[in-house]
């Protein structure tokens, strides 16, 4: 691959300050389009083409995905291909590969592809291969999660080490604690493992409840090693242990790794720095869990199937980077995402994994989404004038069927859904996979085509009955369909999600890789914490709902 540049990715300026994408001309058309689609009826769209179900479905890499269930018609997808290559998708996906800094308010390339480059790959950054440096990562966390599930690391009494607790937070924590339930099939079920993020000290005090220090490390998830929430944590990890272990510092070491940048704070922790696992300023938090920040999910299911997962990651890599838009699994996926939050007015994207061990990704998705398209600038800082980052959201499959899924069949507003399902159980119990994916099928089935009030009252339904039990239908769906939930379906799953939010953050001209938004809150945090923690009572300059807030706080708990 050709060397990277340091500086940000150049953008076109505007000729005003209204946003390129408005001007473009798909855009334009899109929008005329809309009006004459808007009402048209799914049941129209499978009625006038007998083979739509097999027409508008894709396989690549394992995943089979059918987005027939859309309200689009063959102009729609050529005219949103159409604005994918106006909008520069091609060149955009080029220089993230090719290492880019295409973070631009942080001037930082965004690599995490290369976290699952095969060995032997090329990824130019800053003049240097960082294949080479992965992988030095990688081998050394198999090497340490060999001598940890062999027995060989022990604690500081000579007790094997039975439990592992990752502190963490945001994408330190989220990635992980999906992954681990997610791949807990795989998993070594003679050690437990336990995930650490609230500063609610409630996270921590359940997490240690009924475990033996003599037999726990701790993990540490922090590049910077001063993550306020993550040491908190680990400064409490660290006490409880010590209060066990009669107090020996060098206790520390044997029960404490850490996954960070800066070896002089994990050094004064008392931390081992040869336990010290290292990632890079290109690799976005939220895009970290297959980096070190997947410690703890390599010492659970081990390095054979962590590199499996790694494996998946880089197929689909390969298929956005390479395959025609027309054919591009996260491509359609972001645009039809485009088009129904610009054109519909959709505000939120439903997931529902019907899998019970992806029970954590859709919250895993909310961060990967929000956080990265939850932008109100492009990345000329030009307010945008459309809306971006929709609110993701869901539950496993059935269980949602059985509260909010009302609301998507009968209520007011339209929410286009994600289903994801496996045709092979990890489980195989009787009946169970043939009912499990029968209710997903039925549910795409139902929302798409609804009930007429004349198949209602066909049925016998009394007149005054037949509003209640009407479904209109003509709610869009994607089902997405893979063998079973390998470590290396996960990751084709989570790099098809990384990549349809890339799409829609480069129509939409944002920069997905920032996180300015999450900074105001801890900034304000920082100072209200010592006016909270004061013994004699301080000056207030809030506003006068804090103020007095944070004096009620003070007199409940007792303080001056």
């Amino acid at each position: 691959m050709a060397q990277s540049k340091r500086s940000p990715v150049q953008v076109s300026k505007p000729f005003t300050n209204v946003p390129a994408l408005r001007r473009r001309p798909a855009w334009a058309a899109l929008e005329q389009h809309h009006q004459t689609v808007k009402d048209v009826h799914l049941r129209q769209l499978f009625a006038e083409d007998s083979k739509r179900g097999d027409r508008l479905a894709l396989e690549a890499a394992g995943i089979y995905l059918d987005y027939s269930k859309n309200r689009i018609t063959d102009e729609t997808l050529a005219l949103l291909l159409r604005l994918a290559e106006e909008s520069g998708l091609r060149d955009r996906i080029e220089a993230m590969f090719r290492g880019d800094s295409i973070n631009v308010s942080e001037n930082r390339a965004v690599l995490h592809v290369a976290l699952r480059a095969p060995r032997g790959a090329s990824i130019i950054h800053d003049g240097r291969n960082v294949v080479p440096e992965v992988h030095a990562v990688l081998d050394k966390m198999t090497d340490f999660t060999q001598r940890l599930r062999s027995g060989a690391w022990k604690g500081h009494t000579g007790k094997r080490i039975r439990n592992v607790i990752n502190i963490g937070i945001g994408g330190s924590d989220l990635g992980p604690v999906m992954a681990y339930e997610a791949l807990k099939h795989y998993s070594e079920r003679a050690m437990t493992f336990r995930f650490v993020s609230n500063v609610d000290g409630t996270d921590f005090a359940e997490a240690v409840h009924d475990l033996d220090p003599a037999e726990t490390l701790f993990i540490v998830s922090s590049k910077t090693f001063t993550t306020l929430e993550t040491m908190t944590n680990a400064h409490t990890a660290r006490d409880w242990l010590l209060a066990a272990l009669k107090g020996e510092e060098a206790a520390i070491a044997r029960h404490f790794v850490a996954v960070s940048t800066n070896a002089a704070e994990v050094a004064k922790f008392g931390i081992d720095t040869a336990n010290m696992f290292g990632f890079w300023d290109w690799v976005g938090g939220r895009y970290s869990m297959d980096s070190a920040i997947g410690l703890s999910t390599m010492l659970a299911i081990g390095p054979d199937n962590f590199r499996a997962m790694l494996n998946g990651f880089h197929e689909i890599d390969e298929h956005f980077r390479s395959a025609p838009f027309e054919r591009n699994l996260p491509v359609l996926m972001g645009l039809l995402a485009i088009w129904y939050n610009n054109f519909f007015g959709a505000q939120t994207v439903a997931v529902f994994p019907y899998e019970q061990y992806l029970k954590r990704f859709p919250a895993y998705l909310q961060q990967l989404t929000m956080e990265s398209n939850g932008k109100h600038v492009t990345g000329d800082g030009i307010n945008v004038d459309y809306d971006t980052g929709a609110i993701y959201w869901g539950e496993p499959g059935t269980n949602g069927q059985h509260s909010f899924y009302q609301l998507i069949h009968q209520g007011t507003r339209l929410i286009p859904c994600d289903f994801i399902a496996f045709a092979r159980s990890l489980n195989p119990l009787g009946r169970h996979q043939d009912i499990l994916l029968a209710n997903v099928f039925a549910q795409t089935e139902a929302l798409a085509f609804g009930k007429t009030a004349e198949q209602v009252k066909a049925e016998g339904t009394p007149d005054w009955l037949v509003p209640h039990r009407l479904f209109a239908g003509n709610r869009p769906s994607n089902t997405i369909l893979l063998d079973a939930l390998t470590p290396a379906a996960l990751g084709k799953l989570v790099a098809l999600y990384e990549h349809n939010v890339f799409t829609q953050g480069a129509i939409w001209q944002v920069d997905s890789f920032d996180q300015w938004g999450v900074e105001l809150g801890k900034a304000l945090a920082q100072k209200i914490i010592p006016q909270l923690e004061s013994v004699t009572e301080t000056k207030l300059e809030h506003d006068s709902s804090t103020n007095a807030l944070i004096r009620r706080y003070r007199k409940r708990r007792g303080a001056a």
